[in-house]
């Protein structure tokens, strides 16, 4: 536990001191025991109660959750201790600003990214609003969502010590069982499609090529393996046909020559999207694939910098964006660079494989931009999992997440996680 004193160390910091409810402790937590690679944060205040519940903002992040922690800690809490709860973009420049003076791209990103998503939720709830009515919307009453086929255990551990959270980098195989949405993928695709398709769902994503990888490499497909990443896709077209859309997720694992050849092989199954089939590393080949292939692309949360957006929209890379708040920079950063695709006609998407926050931060910036076509969801997650972080059920009826009416970002986290004698618990203080 750290405590900070009450002091300003610049102008912008005394500024964010002066006025509005404070920031008085920051809370996080690794539950460990559920899933080892969220950062789970609780933002306090002194603003008392509002309808009988204490002023508590929720956020969260995802990957290499021990660094984000100390991000928040060590780096941002004399900052944010003491501050103007409601001065959202003053803080969200001022650690963007002095992060970016030594990368900031990663662990300080995230942890960003989690301290605005709290801080929305605090500014939705002193106004007795969900944090889309504050974003300018609704421009739509639900969002329309697609499955990603992973499975109950996709992230997740039941593990009572803390453990690596490390990701091999691609989707586990999965086995036969309940919402193992994984092994059917690949294993009964095509009574996965039909199950999918009776649920109301839009689409579903498939992981059908990391198999190959595992076993071939990023750099030379046969035309086996093509066939053996296509077949199911192939199974649900033959199955539902056109009555659920389908997309592949390639992981970033394919260099410029196997992802030709992926695309190839894609042509015939129709996908709205093939999405990272390259990994982000060169804009210059990322255009250059969508020139050169016939099947829609989505480039993805893997950019992270607001900036390599707008790189790939102006080099006309994708045809879609896809973004993760938790990644970005939070509510702040995901709206801004949905905004900017807009101006491109691109559509985005909204990243979740995650954690139940970085769901309804997208849910609440889809509320209030037009161009958001998806949300992504596992629904392995959202039935097994959630349930044990948060304390609002998300349901998905008819393919669409309706957009929250609680105010803030729509749910809080379940207090017996924040638990001062888990291993994974920090706690800082004004």
């Amino acid at each position: 536990m750290t405590d900070f004193t009450e002091r300003a160390s610049s102008p912008t910091q005394a500024h964010a001191y002066r006025s509005g409810p404070r920031i008085t402790a920051l809370e996080t937590v690794i539950p460990h025991d559920v899933m080892p690679g969220l950062l789970a944060l609780r933002v306090h205040t002194d603003a008392g109660t509002v309808g009988g519940t204490p002023v508590i903002g929720h956020g969260e992040t995802y990957y290499i959750p021990t660094a984000a922690a100390a991000v928040i800690h060590d780096f941002m809490a004399p900052r944010l201790l003491g501050s103007d709860a409601r001065a959202i973009e003053s803080h969200w420049r001022f650690l963007y600003e002095r992060m970016t003076a030594f990368g900031g791209t990663g662990a300080e990103l995230r942890a960003l990214s989690a301290v605005d998503l709290a801080l929305w939720d605090i500014a939705g709830q002193l106004a007795e609003q969900p944090v889309w009515r504050l974003l300018g919307g609704p421009v739509r009453d639900a969002v329309p969502v697609y499955n990603s086929c992973g499975g109950p255990f996709y992230g997740r551990s039941n593990r009572k010590t803390p453990s690596a959270s490390g990701w091999p980098g691609h989707g586990d195989p999965g086995q036969p069982g309940p919402l193992e949405d994984n092994w059917a993928s690949m294993n009964s695709p095509a009574d996965l499609a039909e199950e999918l398709v009776a649920l109301g769902y839009k689409g579903m994503k498939l992981w059908s090529f990391d198999a190959v990888y595992r076993r071939q490499g990023g750099h030379y497909l046969s035309w086996n393996d093509i066939r053996e990443g296509v077949e199911p896709f192939e199974k649900i077209r033959e199955r539902v046909g056109d009555r659920i859309e389908v997309m592949l997720d390639g992981h970033g694992f394919f260099s410029l020559a196997a992802a030709r050849r992926i695309a190839e092989g894609m042509q015939a199954v129709r996908p709205l999207w093939m999405e990272d089939i390259l990994r982000p590393d060169s804009i210059h080949a990322m255009a250059a694939f969508r020139a050169q292939i016939l099947v829609p692309i989505a480039v993805s949360e893997m950019l992270v910098m607001a900036d390599d957006y707008r790189q790939v929209l102006e080099a006309r890379a994708t045809d879609y964006v896809m973004i993760d708040p938790t990644w970005v920079g939070g509510i702040s950063a995901t709206r801004r660079i949905a905004e900017l695709a807009q101006l491109y006609n691109v559509p985005t998407l909204m990243h979740d494989c995650t954690g139940p926050f970085t769901l309804l931060a997208g849910i609440n910036v889809a509320a209030a931009n037009s161009g958001v076509a998806f949300q992504e969801t596992v629904r392995a997650h959202i039935a097994t999992l959630y349930p044990a972080l948060i304390d609002e059920n998300v349901t998905i009826v008819d393919g669409h997440i309706a957009i929250p009416q609680r105010s803030g970002i729509g749910a809080r986290w379940l207090p017996e996680l924040f638990d001062a004698g888990h291993p994974g618990y920090r706690r800082s203080n004004l």
